[in-house]
């Protein structure tokens, strides 16, 4: 937010405001009542012409500036709310008063109520932070209520902070899945991510790039178009909103952009949204939210900013914890036990790494199992392998502060299949064909063998 443009209504309270200690980018005013003409208080100027339209355009309002409006009374701020609104017809307003209620304000599409005499700076901060927020919700409302049918995009094989930032940004539009469907290039593949769909009831709509011009209006949440490869489709060039906490991009157009870096997940931003319009939070949205900001911020030890502590702490006391143990325990089939089992007969941990071959297994047990590979001592990096129909398909675990997962498991696949991912996680496909032409037979013995030595290469090479 630019300025903070202060009103306050006689001089008792501007002394108040004084007290509280006025920040750097406010402009302190004040309107005098009917004995207070010469009893200015310290570091405010009187608004010359009282509560009218002519007095407020002197302040010289530019897009970006905020008012704050403190009184008790009802005339007063029955006449201050709509003469802001033609002087100033984007700028939100903060009420800050003790004893009126909504009832008594004026209409406005962003104002927000808070108190005053108990407030100290930092309560202050953080309303214009919430009234900040409150006007992005405004914006990205007003852009989109006349759309039929707005897409809301999330990344190929979306995770847990994508996939609750698009519920919520459904709930704020206050649509439903028909009219604002979560749609993704690639489907929702981890078992923790499959559970955290199911827990919220929600349904996420693989699609083709050629399927976006159903939607009049397109949305993208916790991602960029970067993210779609180096020629993205040309529909996500050209988008309504993005709402992302990645470094910003560029080569691509937004009618409204949203995207602070400094936070460690999309949810932070989108729970301020929740916050700042008031909304009547449910456990279910609440637990989505929550986990979203534990599973990028890897429980607030990763990346994490001040909002999000104070979003997690906020989401915390709204969560289900059934409902999150639910997400964060998926069922692990029989099968898969009994192949866990005979992999942890052969398990052990050579240079920082554990592999453990399952043998042949849903594809949803290895991420799983290899989340649990990284939990053994002296284990720096996790592999976990499985036969997938006629492909080997193993997932990649590290600590966090060696090699970044994503580039080691694209030079273990290199010319044999694909695979990728991020810092501390990572997937790898290869075909069985490929893999026999270069290992021979793929008995759990030789894969072992083979992926170690792959591994080693790849996390040493260059040193």
């Amino acid at each position: 937010m630019g300025r903070r443009i202060i009103i306050c209504d006689g001089a008792e309270l501007a002394r108040l405001w004084g007290r509280i200690g006025a920040g750097e980018d406010e402009e302190l005013t004040w309107v005098p009542r009917e004995d207070e003409s010469r009893a200015r208080p310290p570091g405010f100027r009187s608004l010359q012409g009282g509560l009218c339209v002519e007095a407020i355009s002197k302040l010289n309002p530019k897009s970006g500036d905020g008012f704050a409006l403190a009184t008790d009374d009802g005339p007063w701020i029955r006449a201050a709310g709509p003469a802001i609104v033609k002087a100033a017809p984007e700028a939100p307003i903060l009420v800050l008063t003790d004893t009126l209620s909504d009832d008594d304000l004026p209409d406005h599409p962003c104002m927000r109520r808070t108190g005053l005499k108990t407030l100290i700076r930092d309560d202050v901060d953080e309303e214009f932070l919430h009234l900040s927020n409150l006007r992005r919700v405004v914006e990205i409302r007003k852009l989109l209520e006349n759309r039929e049918k707005v897409g809301i995009l999330l990344q190929p094989d979306p995770d847990p902070d994508a996939i609750a930032c698009g519920y919520t940004l459904r709930a704020i539009l206050g649509r439903k899945r028909t009219t604002a469907p979560l749609v993704s290039f690639g489907e929702v593949q981890r078992p923790e991510n499959q559970a955290l769909v199911r827990a919220l009831g929600l349904e996420i709509r693989t699609i083709t790039p050629d399927e976006l011009d159903e939607f009049d209006g397109l949305t993208l949440l916790d991602v960029q178009p970067n993210v779609f490869g180096e020629n993205p489709p040309a529909r996500v060039l050209s988008v309504d909103v993005v709402i992302d906490h990645h470094p910003e991009r560029t080569g691509y157009d937004a009618v409204i952009r949203d995207i602070r870096p400094s936070y460690g997940a999309t949810a932070t931003i989108m729970t301020e949204y929740l916050r700042a319009i008031d909304f009547d939070l449910r456990p279910k949205l609440a637990t989505g939210l929550l986990y979203g900001i534990k599973s990028d911020t890897q429980l607030l030890g990763r990346e994490t900013s001040d909002r999000d502590m104070a979003s997690f702490a906020y989401l915390h006391a709204h969560h289900s914890p059934a409902l999150l143990r639910r997400i964060e325990r998926p069922a692990l089939p029989i099968d898969g036990v009994r192949a866990l089992g005979r992999a942890l007969s052969k398990a052990e941990v050579r240079d920082g790494i554990n592999i453990l071959v399952l043998g042949r297994v849903r594809e949803d047990v290895i991420p799983q199992v290899a989340d649990m590979a990284l939990q053994t001592e002296g284990a720096e990096w996790a592999v976990a392998a499985g036969i997938v129909n006629s492909d080997l398909v193993f997932s990649v675990r590290n600590v966090g502060y060696v090699r970044a997962a994503g580039e080691v498991v694209r030079a273990v696949v290199e010319g044999l299949g694909v695979g990728g991912g991020h810092r501390s996680m990572a997937k790898g496909i290869i075909p069985l064909k490929s893999f026999r032409k270069v290992y021979g037979r793929a008995t759990r013995d030789q894969i072992h063998s083979a992926l170690y030595d792959a591994f080693v290469r790849a996390i040493h090479q260059d040193e």
